[in-house]
């Protein structure tokens, strides 16, 4: 005989403390309709073009716009917060310019296989317990988390278009559960920036347009993860040493005074991927990227990608001791390479010294992207 199902307020107050059990730090719940302006949003971003090239963005963006459209049996949005705080602000390793800054959120293990596994037990505690059908989400389906972890109350989304939460900062990662069951819901929070306009300042490729809109095609994350060739000259420069991904706008936020280091142990970032050295991460061959990071999302974009990332921090540390680990780079199976070399060498050595290295090298090259490097470097 099967059991009856617990009254929802029950169901709740076990649903909480089964996420408890998980080391979820906060969960809350919302509905598929809690959300009704992210749609017209979402269109104003993507017709503007500052999603980049990011088009699975554009794709079934009405999924996206309403969770309703997703899956139209679900009843409750069940939002669930996982903090990621490091235990020092990130920003000091931007004044080290021999070393690298990989992005907080990156120095772990990928976030989506540590979440997802533990989503997925909550959820099928939910679906045996509730007798009801689940749906987990975890960032790669068609979701907006952020709007949704608004309505259910996790915290606002902030002017920097991250969400902002009262007890963990900026540092949450956000899973959600869809389910046919009719669950109580949690209070939006109200929005606390007030005037503060320092997640906005704190950007060093001024990103930001406007209060709570965000440019990609601007942003340092977006330009070291997601953007696929030569990183545009204008922000070069500006990127310093963040070679992955940039905390700026969220360590800058006031309310991380109240934030807390991860819990979770396989969140918090490995002693090699905090401020690794230049020098070692320019002679990384494949395999080598591959083993250094392992279990890391760092390792989805690849050794070509990362290492445009790495010669431009090389290029912007003014240190002559990396010019001897950039050079054998003129000659890598990358184009991407060659050409982050190119820059990096000109930013490196003195400008009789590049002039000669550009007649040496540049008429040798065989990919147009790279002698086009080349002329402009040596110009």
């Amino acid at each position: 005989m099967t059991a009856a199902r617990p009254a929802p307020d029950k169901l709740k107050a076990l649903l909480l403390a089964r996420a408890a059990e998980e080391d979820f730090d906060v969960l809350r719940i919302t509905r598929p309709d809690a959300i009704p302006s992210a749609a017209a949003g979402l269109t104003a971003f993507l017709d503007e073009g500052h999603h980049g090239t990011m088009a699975w963005l554009a794709e079934r963006r009405e999924w996206r716009g309403n969770p309703a459209v997703l899956w139209p049996e679900a009843r409750s949005i069940i939002m669930l917060g996982q903090n990621y705080g490091p235990a020092r602000d990130p920003r000091g390793n931007l004044e080290r310019a021999d070393r690298g800054h990989i992005s907080v959120y990156a120095q772990g293990d990928d976030y989506h296989d540590v979440i997802k596994g533990k989503l997925k037990r909550l959820a099928q505690w939910l679906a045996h317990a509730g007798q009801a059908e689940v749906k987990v989400f975890v960032d790669t389906a068609p979701v907006m988390e952020k709007p949704l972890a608004e309505a259910a109350g996790l915290g606002w989304q902030g002017k920097h278009t991250n969400l902002v939460s009262r007890e963990f900062g900026s540092w949450l990662f956000l899973g959600s559960i869809f389910t046919t069951l009719e669950l109580p819901t949690d209070e939006p929070d109200q929005n606390r920036c007030g005037s503060c306009r320092a997640c906005l300042a704190a950007c060093p490729t001024d990103a930001f347009p406007a209060p709570y809109r965000l440019d990609a095609r601007r942003c340092i994350s977006y330009l070291t993860i997601e953007h696929q060739g030569p990183i545009p000259d204008e922000f070069r420069p500006a990127i310093g040493n963040r070679i992955y991904g940039c905390d700026d706008c969220l360590a800058a936020c006031p309310w991380n005074k109240f934030a807390q280091e991860a819990r979770e142990i396989r969140l918090r970032g490995r002693q090699e991927l905090d401020a690794p050295r230049l020098a070692e991460l320019l002679r990384l061959d494949d395999a080598a990227f591959r083993a250094l990071f392992r279990k890391s999302p760092v390792k989805r974009i690849g050794r070509d990608r990362f290492l445009r990332n790495v010669l431009i921090g090389a290029g912007n540390s003014g240190l002559a001791e990396l010019v001897p680990p950039v050079r054998p780079l003129l000659n890598d199976a990358s184009p991407l390479v060659r050409g982050a070399a190119v820059w990096a060498l000109s930013r490196l050595l003195s400008r009789d010294d590049f002039t000669a290295l550009a007649i040496a090298h540049r008429f040798k090259e065989d990919d147009v992207g790279v002698q086009a490097e080349w002329d402009k470097c040596a110009a």
